[in-house]
C-alpha cells in the first residue's frame, strides 16, 4: 500500500535534493530525526542538504525522512483531498488519508515523536520553540497543502499547530526547512563553535548586535575604534548596548519582554 519511506543520514554517500531509499535498520538510534509528511518528498532535503546542516545530515548527527502522502491516498487516482464540508473555495486533504500516513510516521520510531502542523493560524515559531524541539528526539512535520487539513487529524493526533509568521505559503514545505535550520544547527556538533548560538539574536532576548570582519576600512566607513582596541570587558559592554538599542529601536516588544524580566529579577 505504501512507498518505503525517503531517508536521508549516514547512510548517505553525499547530502543531495534527491531522495535515497534506506532499509530501516539503516535508521540510526537515539539520533535527532525529523519526519517530514508531505506532498511533495522531492523538496527535502533542499537547503538543508547544504552547508552545516547538510554536513550535519551526512554525518549522522541528525537525520530525515520524508514519507509521501500521495500512497496513502483514496482510489485508483490515489485522492489525498476534497471540497471542504459546508461549501467554500479549495480543497481540504483527508482525515483518513492523514491518519494512515501518520500512523505509518509512528510506526517508524520507537517513541512517537511530537506532531507538528505548519499553519498560519499556529503559535509563532521562535527561538525559544527551536530549543524545546531540539532537545527532544525530534519532530514530525505535517506540511499542509490547499486549505489546510481536516480538524478531526489535528484534534485526535493532539497536534501543536506552528506558524512561521503572519503570512500565507502555498505549503508548508518551506517552513518546514526553516523550523529544522533553526533546530538542527543548535544540536550538540553542528555548529563548530558552541558559543556561536550565545550572542545570536534572541539568544538572550535581544537583538544580535553589529558584526565586522576585513578590511579594516571600506567606502570611507571605519571598524568601530572599540573592536580592534582588545579590551574584551569594554567590547563586551559595546555589543550589549548596542543590542540593546537595537532592540529598543527596532523590536519594541522584545524590548519591553526583556525589561519585565529583568524587573520581576
Amino acid at each position: 500500500m505504501t512507498d518505503t519511506p525517503k531517508s536521508h543520514g549516514r547512510k548517505s554517500i553525499t547530502a543531495s535534493l534527491k531522495p535515497r531509499d534506506l532499509m530501516e535498520d539503516a535508521r540510526l538510534a537515539d539520533t535527532w530525526t525529523a519526519q517530514i509528511l508531505t506532498l511533495f518528498p522531492q523538496s527535502f532535503p533542499g537547503v538543508l542538504g547544504e552547508s552545516l546542516t547538510g554536513r550535519a545530515l551526512k554525518d549522522g548527527l541528525w537525520q530525515l525522512e520524508t514519507i509521501d502522502l500521495r500512497p496513502f491516498g483514496i482510489g485508483k487516482h490515489r485522492n489525498v483531498d476534497d471540497t471542504p464540508a459546508g461549501g467554500g473555495a479549495g480543497m481540504v486533504l483527508r482525515a483518513d488519508v492523514l491518519g494512515a500516513a501518520i500512523e505509518s510516521a509512528q510506526s517508524l520510531v520507537v517513541n512517537p515523536l511530537p506532531l507538528l502542523y505548519l499553519s498560519p493560524r499556529g503559535r509563532r515559531f521562535d527561538q525559544a520553540m527551536a530549543r524545546r524541539f531540539s532537545s527532544g528526539p525530534g519532530v514530525t512535520l505535517l506540511c499542509g497543502r490547499f486549505e489546510g487539513v481536516d480538524q478531526r487529524v489535528l484534534d485526535h493526533y493532539s497536534i501543536e499547530e506552528v506558524s512561521l509568521g503572519d503570512f500565507v505559503l502555498t505549503g508548508g514545505e518551506i517552513a518546514a526547512q526553516a523550523m529544522i535550520d533553526a533546530t538542527v544547527r543548535l544540536l550538540p556538533g553542528v555548529l563548530g563553535n558552541a558559543d556561536s548560538t550565545e550572542e545570536e539574536s534572541f539568544s538572550n532576548g535581544l537583538l544580535e548586535h553589529p558584526q565586522f570582519t576585513r578590511p579594516a576600512e571600506w567606502q570611507g566607513r571605519s571598524i568601530p575604534d572599540i573592536l580592534m582596541s582588545g579590551h574584551h570587558g569594554e567590547i563586551a559592554k559595546w555589543r550589549r548596548a548596542q543590542s540593546e538599542a537595537l532592540t529598543r529601536k527596532r523590536r519594541p516588544d522584545l524590548w519591553q519582554a526583556h525589561v519585565a524580566r529583568n524587573s520581576d529579577s
